[in-house]
């Protein structure tokens, strides 16, 4: 048994001694060569006398070897990371040399992240397994990794150093990137300083990163590749400002397009293209005229004090359309155009790409009325207009559409002569008439007091609708001022004609009392006559006054057509009868007097009493 013992520790020493060997000769320069070869030493030496204490070794022989041994032989039992040699790959698997009995074996699935791994690479690992049921000693780099990322991570972030990483898969709100075989986040946020569309372009990509924050709690590790970026772009981004001047022209990347504006990336340094300087010609939004991550040159119109803002032109850069605007067009001619901008007072014409014209509402329509620009024509709409000003020194014209058709008042004293009736469109009214389109372009008015013969209108609306149709006849014609007087009573006969002998003074009518008013009441006779009443000439015969609805006779004791007014009276009746029996009264006195003279004392008192009845009749 301990001849066995003796045996088993001979063997391991040859091995260790032949490693030891094979490593002095790599290590030790060429010139130099062992005092004594170790085989021969292990051959002659007798461990029975060295255990015994018969065979004695100098202290220097054996500090040597054991230091060789130390120095080259691994301890496959230590669970510590080494480092070894790959010096074989198959397609499957990197054999790993690590000075120990046998070589091991590790999977290249653990090599993923460094898919130039190649035979003479030096790799960290940590035994596994020291002996499998083969008898092979079984490595993992993973694991070996694993122990080591920690450290390096947290050096790397306490030292602010690069990084690589294997981005291995996209995630929700960002990616998974291996940073020394630790799983770390990469947000959407860090990968670039610009908005990124498509996340799958960088899976399967070894990339540099920084890395920003780790949670030891959690083990969580946050790194980002966009702080490499924006570190570099800074530096650009300073050399660039300290070179900006109002007036150059750079080359910049669209970086993002708003509903305002364009934001030009300068390389590091952001300028904004508001929507006016994008182009000369009017849009409605700036990617008509540019679209993301486009090149394109641009010019600097102005910045802050620190440069922070910097406002650029891009329409700068070409010549303004009004200096290329031919000499041919001049007032007076006629232009075509696109409406591209319609407002309450106009619409503006694009005549040519940057030139625009402003054509006025007033210059739409022969038509005098207000109305909008909206109701002629709508943004799109081609039209055709006449050039009435120019100024190409303020880049300002003026068209009109109406003059491309006569003027309707040229020849408005054969169309509408005084005296002739037709028929107009209400279009609008005041307080004081009605304004009525005879055609387009042409309007009159008619005045309140010429809409009806009868009715006392206190406002047009009360007779008429704005859109109604209205026969008319032209009362005056003013062709300098522009003016038509009209009328609408003139087209029917008047009424008042006929009225005269119908309610002439004296004729007698019955009707309903209508309305009580302070100083009297009033009686409708028919649609168009409505009569007043007087207090006093509302006493009937009995003494009392005629109510409300009271139907009754009355007399006409005034009629004036002009002013179209018609009193009558109730008490006029009765009262006349009684100045007929006075009357009566008196001649048969005289008749009396002939047959029978009476006294004094007789006439004067008939008389008295006649005077007192009258008197109390006039009161009432």
């Amino acid at each position: 048994m301990a001849e066995d013992k003796k045996k088993a520790k001979a063997a391991e020493a040859v091995e260790a001694t032949e490693a030891a060997t094979e490593t002095l000769q790599e290590v030790a320069p060429k010139e130099e060569t062992p005092k004594q070869d170790p085989q021969e030493f292990l051959n002659n030496f007798d461990w029975d006398k060295y255990e015994e204490g018969i065979e004695r070794v100098e202290d220097s022989k054996l500090e040597e070897f054991e230091k060789l041994v130390a120095e080259n032989f691994v301890d496959t039992a230590d669970a510590e990371v080494v480092e070894g040699k790959v010096v074989h790959m198959t397609d499957r698997e990197a054999i790993i040399d690590i000075n120990a009995k046998s070589e091991g074996v590790i999977s290249l699935n653990e090599f993923r992240y460094n898919p130039d791994l190649k035979v003479g690479d030096t790799v960290e690992v940590l035994i596994d397994i020291r002996e499998d049921k083969t008898g092979q000693l079984v490595l993992s780099h993973r694991k070996a990794r694993t122990i080591m990322a920690w450290d390096r991570v947290n050096a790397a972030h306490d030292k602010e150093e690069i990084v690589q990483g294997f981005v291995k898969c996209r995630t929700k709100g960002g990616m998974i990137v291996d940073v020394f075989g630790i799983e770390a986040f990469l947000p959407g946020s860090q990968i670039d300083v610009k908005p990124i569309r498509d996340y799958d372009q960088y899976v399967s990509k070894t990339m540099e990163f920084k890395v920003v924050k780790i949670n030891h709690e959690f083990k969580n590790v946050v790194v980002s590749h966009k702080a490499l970026i924006e570190a570099d772009i800074e530096e650009q981004k300073k050399e660039i400002i300290g070179q900006l001047e109002k007036g150059q022209v750079l080359e910049g990347i669209v970086k993002n397009v708003t509903s305002y504006g364009v934001f030009i990336d300068l390389g590091g340094v952001d300028g904004l293209i508001h929507i006016t300087d994008l182009s000369w010609s009017r849009i409605n939004h700036p990617n008509e005229v540019v679209e993301l991550d486009q090149k394109l040159n641009v010019v600097i119109l102005d910045f802050d004090d620190n440069k922070s803002r910097i406002q650029l032109g891009l329409k700068q850069l070409e010549k303004h359309p009004w200096d290329a605007l031919g000499d041919e067009i001049k007032v007076g001619d006629k232009v075509k155009g696109k409406v591209v901008v319609i407002a309450d007072y106009g619409a503006f014409i694009e005549v040519a790409e940057g030139v625009e014209g402003l054509i006025h509402v007033s210059e739409m329509s022969w038509s005098t009325h207000l109305r909008s620009a909206q109701d002629f024509v709508k943004v799109g709409d081609e039209v055709e207009a006449v050039v009435l000003t120019l100024d190409r020194e303020d880049r300002k014209m003026s068209l009109g559409i109406k003059q491309m058709t006569p003027d309707p008042w040229t020849d408005i004293t054969t169309k509408y002569p005084v005296g002739s009736k037709h028929k107009g469109i209400v279009r609008n009214f005041t307080n004081f008439g009605v304004f009525v389109e005879m055609e387009e372009g042409i309007d009159g008015l008619i005045y309140i007091s010429d809409l009806s013969w009868t009715k006392k209108i206190k406002h047009p609306s009360e007779f008429v609708n704005v859109g109604d149709t209205l026969e008319v006849e032209v009362l005056e014609l003013d062709v300098e001022g522009r003016k038509l007087s009209l009328g609408h009573k003139q087209t029917t006969e008047n009424p008042w004609d006929k009225y005269a002998d119908e309610f002439a003074e004296g004729t007698l009518h019955k009707a309903a009392v209508t309305d009580i008013v302070d100083k009297g009441a009033t009686v409708v006779f028919n649609d168009d006559i409505t009569g007043f009443i007087p207090s006093r000439h509302m006493e009937k015969e009995d003494g009392k006054k005629i109510t409300k609805g009271e139907e009754i006779e009355f007399k006409i004791i005034e009629f004036n057509k002009d002013f179209k007014r018609v009193v009558a009276s109730h008490t006029a009746l009765f009262r006349e009868q009684e100045e007929r029996n006075v009357k009566a009264a008196k001649k048969k006195m005289a008749k009396s007097a002939d047959e029978v003279a009476p006294t004094l004392g007789d006439a004067n008192s008939a008389l008295q009493a006649l005077k007192d009845k009258m008197e109390a009749d006039s009161k009432k």
